[in-house]
């Protein structure tokens, strides 16, 4: 599997003594596993402000490499889309799940053994069965009010 994130020519490491606003914006990127959980549709409840996710996905995401189908112009078609950086990071950890490298380091705790740049390759990630390859639905085949249909978990 062809890794579409440049994971070469960074320093050896970096996510163990770089502070993340710090890194390089290649460094930050690359801390992307690939899950693709992020693109997974969220509700939030309004009382206790837990987040489960569904199974319903950004229409952008493509479900078999679990990858945005168009990352680079990806808030041309979705403005809400959240882009993730140090700064923003803090106001939406609360969402991400567990296993998210963003959400890990800002936490204090290290990367997983499978992920890419622990192990060099994207394959890993979806060896494990942290990534949602080959189990999303497109968000424009639900209805939004039947989502809570498709709740797979907390994001946590």
């Amino acid at each position: 599997m062809t890794d579409v994130i440049n994971r070469k020519g960074l320093r050896k490491n970096f996510w163990q003594r770089v502070p993340m606003d710090q890194m390089s914006d290649a460094e930050w990127e690359a801390l992307c596993d690939g899950c693709g959980r992020c693109c997974l549709n969220k509700l939030e409840d309004p009382d206790t402000g837990q987040v489960a996710l569904t199974r319903v996905a950004c229409r952008l995401l493509d479900g078999d490499t679990c990858r945005c189908g168009q990352y680079d112009i990806r808030h041309q078609f979705v403005p809400e889309c959240i882009r993730m950086t140090p700064k923003t990071l803090p106001l939406h950890v609360y969402w991400l799940p567990g296993t998210c490298a963003y959400k890990r380091l800002h936490e204090g705790d290290g990367l997983p053994d499978w992920h890419p740049l622990i192990t060099g390759t994207p394959q890993t990630v979806h060896d494990a069965g942290i990534s949602v390859q080959g189990w999303t639905i497109p968000e424009f085949e639900v209805d939004e009010e039947d989502w809570e249909d498709h709740i797979i978990g907390d994001a946590s």
